[in-house]
């Protein structure tokens, strides 16, 4: 089929059984946009909700849907009032939109400039295709994290956690993190304090910070929020991508936006070597179902990313 490329797709919301590898049209690319040729795709938790239907209150849809809003990829084209890219440039973004229908589950995206920025020449397709939106969610602005405090992250060896281990660290923090046992020296190797997840949390991590801890991210929800109002002084320095209930005890809910010069400055920490991207699994991007179903048990270390020929 002219003009036409491979990409995973939805005609309607509903479990693993609707996911389709097909032929859709090539994206168009408007004058802000560039044409990206994807290498790699991260998956997300957000992904499978977006399939299942979870978000379809907060967010437009069209279909088909094409899911994914990670890549990692080589300029194919830009649009007339592109300056900041050129055909052959490496990428890669966070290319979320207002609307859900041109996802970057496929082996072309047209990604507006304002998701996108130069690719970390240190990390290799799968790794840069991984980071963009767990990235930015670890960069976890909001709290205000400084060198010498403490950080609670919840679900530390995640996707999100383990980058938000390396980040807190950057900055001079020391990071305690939950994690199952066989995580512990993962987590040590990042320079975490691993401590076990379940009942009996709040006393374990006082052991280690009799103090309570200057702040806390939440990546998992089952009560972490609850948890953490007893070791946090101030609500305010809670934060949770899952639990919308954290705002009511003064916290912040963190909704990622499409950031150009967070995934900058990502990038450089990369580059530098002080930010890793830990790759649990790859998948064919035909095999997205199954990348999917990885996902949503919810005990991978790391990433999971789609690889595009």
């Amino acid at each position: 089929m002219a003009g036409a490329m491979k990409a995973i797709a939805i005609n309607r919301y509903g479990g693993p059984d609707v996911v389709e590898y097909t032929d859709l049209p090539d994206p168009k690319v408007g004058p802000d946009s560039v044409l990206v040729e994807v290498r790699a795709a991260g998956v997300n938790p957000v992904d499978w909700k977006v399939r299942e239907g979870a978000l379809d209150g907060l967010l437009d849809a069209h279909f088909p849907l094409v899911m994914g809003w990670d890549a990692a990829g080589v300029v194919r084209a830009v649009g007339g009032g592109v300056t900041e890219f050129a055909p052959g440039d490496e990428v890669y973004g966070y290319v979320r939109k207002d609307a859900v229908e041109h996802g970057t589950y496929a082996e072309l995206v047209a990604a507006p400039v304002r998701t996108l920025a130069r690719k970390p020449a240190a990390l290799d397709w799968a790794q840069a295709g991984g980071l963009p939106l767990a990235g930015l969610t670890a960069r976890i602005k909001a709290i205000g994290l400084k060198a010498g405090e403490t950080l609670l992250v919840h679900a530390a060896a995640g996707g999100v956690g383990h980058l938000a281990v390396q980040l807190a660290r950057a900055r001079g923090a020391r990071v305690i993190g939950t994690a199952g046992e066989r995580n512990h020296d993962y987590l040590r190797g990042l320079g975490a304090e691993p401590v076990s997840y379940g009942e009996g949390l709040a006393d374990r991590v006082r052991a280690l910070a009799p103090g309570g801890v200057d702040a806390a991210l939440d990546l998992v929800g089952r009560g972490a929020v609850q948890v953490s109002a007893g070791l946090v002084a101030d609500p305010a320095r809670i934060a949770s991508i899952t639990d919308y209930g954290v705002k009511a005890l003064g916290g912040q809910y963190v909704w990622v936006r499409p950031d150009a010069a967070g995934l900058a400055e990502l990038a450089a920490l990369a580059d530098e070597g002080r930010l890793t991207v830990t790759v649990a699994s790859t998948f064919p991007l035909a095999q997205a179902a199954s990348a999917q179903a990885l996902s949503a048990e919810g005990r991978t270390r790391g990433k999971i990313v789609l690889l595009v020929d």
